[in-house]
């Protein structure tokens, strides 16, 4: 165990500050700090007593010279470094009084949203920039049941998608290959129709053929040396310890799944991590981390509040009684 694993992380405090472009300002770490160099969301360290409110405030108006009307929390995400451990507690800005400057020196950027992913930013900042513009819900199928018409089950796709998910799953185990490719290719259309992204579990080829993403189960994630898909087709992966969870970022994943996080209706004995045990894990990774297991769209402002992207589940978007952990 290193130094750092049993030290109480240090509070920092940030906020997404957006003009009336909807560009997204960033400030440079300068020279002599810590990850020099790096781009990062504009805040600071929380003093002993403050409330991150306040401390937002106060950081914001020394580092921008601004005055700030902080907003609703976005994600707080747990990271550990070499030499520390902290919590990036972020919060949207409301609206501000003054002309943001860099008033320590330092640079400033206003950057557009789809274009935040392009500047190298400190680990921690990363699944800040995941929180602001990808779903944070994701959607996981069932098999069909065995006397279950493929309209019916097309039915559920449907309801999912309406039910405002728009990143979907999908995971049809047991079901023969044709059948497979046809409720897959009828599933992207729906889901095409409403802007949402689809992954197929654990097939490349198909995934390939429709020209859709891939999930990666735990054990074939373990199994590859590299990034099994072009950089532009969505790749996330199945995750339960530590040691998949920087897999799944060692070959280029976009995204993870971890859990389970509670008990779950197919593995009711089996402990979850709980969302301590959540958190641990959250920080060994800057990934986009999404949150599974007894889990529903009602419990996203938790997830958000351990680190998480959101959560994912087949129960609790699907119907009772079906769910998994990948």
């Amino acid at each position: 165990m290193s130094e750092q694993d049993g030290a109480v992380p240090v509070e920092v405090v940030a906020g997404v500050i957006t003009d009336a472009r909807g560009r997204v300002l960033l400030t440079r770490r300068t020279e002599g700090r810590d990850l020099a160099g790096l781009w990062e969301f504009p805040g600071g360290k929380r003093e002993p007593g403050e409330t991150p409110e306040a401390a937002l405030v106060r950081e914001l108006h020394e580092e921008l010279g601004i005055h700030a009307r902080v907003g609703a929390p976005l994600i707080a995400v747990p990271q550990a470094y070499p030499h520390k451990r902290l919590r990036l507690d972020v919060r949207r800005i409301d609206g501000w009084r003054g002309v943001p400057k860099g008033r320590e020196g330092q640079a400033m950027a206003w950057v557009p949203q789809d274009k935040l992913a392009r500047y190298a930013m400190p680990p921690a900042d990363r699944p800040v920039v995941a929180a602001l513009h990808q779903p944070d819900r994701y959607a996981v199928t069932p098999a069909p049941a065995a006397d279950e018409a493929d309209e019916a089950w097309l039915a559920g796709v449907e309801r999912v998608l309406a039910s405002g998910a728009r990143r979907l799953q999908v995971r049809l185990p047991g079901v023969d290959d044709d059948r497979r490719g046809r409720l897959a290719a009828a599933a992207a259309v729906l889901a095409r129709a409403v802007g949402a992204e689809v992954l197929i579990n654990g097939d490349p080829a198909l995934a390939t053929s429709l020209g859709l993403g891939l999930h990666l189960p735990a054990a074939r994630l373990m199994a590859l040396a590299r990034r099994p898909v072009a950089a532009d087709v969505p790749l996330g992966a199945s995750c339960h310890n530590a040691e998949e969870l920087r897999q799944a970022e060692a070959i280029g994943c976009d995204f993870a799944v971890l859990g389970p996080v509670a008990p779950t209706a197919s593995h009711p004995d089996a402990a979850g991590l709980g969302w301590a045990g959540f958190a641990a894990l959250r920080e060994t990774v800057s990934l986009p981390i999404y949150a599974i297991g007894g889990l529903g769209p009602e419990a996203i402002a938790s997830a958000r509040d351990h680190g998480a992207q959101g959560v994912a589940g087949i129960r609790a978007f699907w119907s009772p009684g079906r769910d998994v952990v990948g």
